[in-house]
This record gives C-alpha cells, structure tokens and sequence, in this order.
C-alpha cells in the first residue's frame, strides 16, 4: 500500500486538531420528567430526593424535576393540567382514577400507613383515641389518605362514620397551625411531625394510623394515561431508579437522615427516629398486594367515594411490575 501524500497527511491532522478543540461529541440529553410529591415534607416521598442526589436517575437518563403539592387532590389536578408527569400520592387517590381523572396507578411503594398518626396537643385533655370521638379533626384533602384513615379509626372504634368530623386543611403547616390556635382538636398527618411537636414539648401522638389498616397500599406512583400510552418506556425508566432509590435508604440510614434534616427540615434526632419507624413500609418491587387491594375498594364504597367496587384494570397497570431496577 503506498503512503499517504504529505499534503493529505497535513490535511488530516488539521482536522484531527480541530476535532480535538471542539471536545468531545455531546452525550444524548436526558428525558425530562416533572414528578408531583403530595406532600413535600413527609419521610416517604424521600426516595424520589434520593433518586435526585444520588445520581439513580440520571442513570437510567432522567432528569427529574420534583414539585412539592398540597395533598392528593392538587396531585390529581396537577397530573390533568399537565403541570406534572407523574405523581406521589395515596392509595386511596386510585378512586380520582375510576371518577374520571386521567390517570392510572403504575406501582404501589409503600405499605401500612405507619407514616400517619393522630396527634393532639402536649396540654390537651384528650389523653386516649377514646377522647376523640365527636371531635373536630383536620385531614389534607377531602377523599385523601388521612381522611380515610381518620373516618376508619372512627368505625373501628365504634362511633360510626359520623362519630368523627374531620376539616379539609391541605398542607401540614396548615394543620398544625389550625391545632396550635385550637380551631382542630387534633390532627392525622405524617408521623415524623408528630415526632417533631414532641421534641419541642408542643404535641404528642395518640396512636399510629397504621392500627387501623395493617393491610394496605399508602402510596402509589401515578402517571398521566397520555404518557402511558405514548411513552411507556420512560414510565418504566422513572420507576427502576424509584425503585432503587428505595434500596439505597434501606442500606443507606446516615445519608438517608441527614437528606430527611435538609428536605423535610428534621432534626438529627427526628430523621433517625422516623427512619426507623418507618423505612419498613416501603416497598421493594411496586406490586399491589390483593389483600390491601381489597381493603382499598372497600374504603371506596364505606366512605362513598364510589357506589360500588371498582375492577383492578380501574385503578392500576401491573405492565411495569415487578420493578427491578
């Protein structure tokens, strides 16, 4: 084979020499996703942050942009508007499904409710769940998870649906507000504020709404029904990194507390303490238990959510399930 001439060798290297200037080629752009937490500051929703900081996304060629909301129903609406790609929300946000929203359930990640607990005031006088019958109780939204729950404590007691009126406050700041100033008797929200107000000698916690459904589904990822169809594969991308992020918490408690201290804005001793109750409720491949499933189609039609019980097909896709990420 003849060499090259010197000329065309000089051409070359020219070229050689710009290439190396322009650095190297620019990598894909990841896909963008907006995810709708139902409530910012709850240990919980922590595995999408984690997701975020750790770099879980990214590796499977996400970016994604985490937008605090006020409770299921503005999860809802914010998933119809368009304003988010999929959301954080409730088990019991599977019936906004069924009325209408358009919506589908993806994966359930976390089981018994032990991240909500009925709390009162350090100094009231309600000492037992005994004391709360009748009594005026502030829940995020009206259909939400801690309605549910607040509703189920009062028919498990022996009050009856109605022997517990419950006001629709959103957000947990708000709540505790509207307990501190006595416009509420007492609150159902996240476990780790009840944690916090007894740190600080301001409330303390009647009893973990857990006791009143062991089985169950808590929280459940949801995605627009349009991105289902049109783009699946990014559905089953986001869900892979959700789900190992919740791997990394479960080996990971020194990161995962000091993350819980900077996002929910814990102390050190709250974080640890939550973490511990807890992590044990989060799941670790997104399947729907039966057993919980029914109890959340028959939540639907005690508290009249829905007239009758909805199919599986109604409330949730198992497409993506197990996850294995």
């Amino acid at each position: 084979m003849r060499p090259l001439p010197k000329r065309a060798l000089a051409r070359a290297a020219v070229t050689f020499a710009a290439i190396l200037a322009l650095g190297p080629a620019p990598s894909c752009a990841a896909d963008k996703l907006r995810v709708g937490k139902a409530q910012s500051a709850a240990f919980t929703f922590l595995p999408a942050d984690i997701g975020v900081e750790e770099g879980l996304f990214a590796k499977y060629g996400l970016e994604v942009e985490i937008v605090g909301l006020a409770g299921d129903a503005k999860v809802q609406q914010a998933l119809a508007s368009d304003s988010v790609d999929l959301g954080l929300g409730s088990g019991p946000g599977m019936a906004f499904a069924v009325k209408g929203s358009p919506v589908i359930a993806v994966a359930a990640f976390a089981g018994a409710p032990r991240n909500i607990s009925a709390i009162v005031l350090a100094d009231s006088p309600i000492t037992s769940v005994a004391g709360l019958k009748g009594k005026l109780v502030s829940v995020s939204t009206a259909g939400s998870l801690s309605d549910w729950l607040a509703k189920q404590m009062a028919l498990q007691e022996g009050w009856g649906q109605e022997g517990l009126r419950t006001v629709a406050l959103g957000a947990i700041d708000a709540s505790i507000a509207a307990l501190k100033a006595h416009q509420v008797d007492a609150v159902v929200l996240a476990t780790e504020a009840g944690y916090q107000l007894e740190e600080r000698k301001d409330g303390r916690i009647l009893v973990g709404m857990d006791k009143y459904a062991p089985h169950f589904i808590t929280h459940v990822v949801f995605a627009q029904k349009r991105l289902l169809q049109e783009n699946p594969a990014v559905i089953e991308r986001f869900l892979k990194g959700f789900f190992a992020a919740i791997q990394f918490m479960k080996g990971h408690k020194d990161k995962v507390t000091a993350l819980a201290e900077r996002v929910i804005r814990q102390s050190r001793g709250v974080a640890s303490r939550t973490y511990d109750y807890e992590i044990a409720m989060l799941e670790d491949d997104g399947r729907f238990d039966p057993q919980a499933v029914d109890v959340l189609k028959r939540s639907f039609v005690e508290m009249g959510t829905l007239d009758h019980a909805p199919s599986d097909a109604q409330l949730f896709t198992t497409q993506f399930l197990p996850v294995k990420p």
